[in-house]
């Protein structure tokens, strides 16, 4: 078992969601290949998300997720296997949107499914990713007028 990579591709995985909820988009964007996939099981559209390459990722979450938006991702549990140059990834996923504009939570649970490969100079990159979800829901903060925000990033 190569520990290494099983290292490697751990904190690829954590960088990804630390870039998403701090909106590093060019440091979100070297997380994958250029041709990477991206299928996002997403509700609330009613929809997979499917999105193509690199650039389209990186376009959609930084329009969709910008910042007037609050986000919290967390991901365990891996099971990860690596066979040589390339690797797959099952993660569980815990996430919080916040929309303050629109006084709304979202909140959802969901198994990422991933696909690494090992680039140039040995870095692992991600390939294919998505999620499919377990559960999500919606709440209108206009529900909770207690609720106060003290702080977001």
């Amino acid at each position: 078992m190569d520990l290494v990579a099983l290292e490697e591709i751990r904190r690829l995985k954590y960088r990804y969601l630390r870039c998403v909820d701090l909106k590093l988009w060019d440091e979100f964007a070297e997380v994958f290949t250029q041709d990477a996939v991206a299928e996002y099981d997403t509700p609330v559209l009613g929809k997979t998300l499917r999105l193509e390459g690199r650039d389209a990722i990186v376009q959609y979450m930084r329009e969709n997720l910008d910042s007037g938006k609050i986000s919290a991702h967390t991901a365990g549990c891996p099971e990860i296997d690596v066979d040589g140059d390339r690797a797959t990834g099952i993660w569980s996923l815990d996430d919080t949107i916040i929309i303050p504009e629109h006084n709304l939570l979202i909140r959802g649970a969901a198994f990422y499914h991933d696909v690494y490969r090992r680039g140039e100079g040995g870095r692992w990159l991600v390939e294919k990713t998505g999620h499919r979800r377990t559960y999500e829901y919606m709440v209108s903060l206009d529900d909770a007028p207690s609720l106060k925000f003290t702080t977001s990033h």
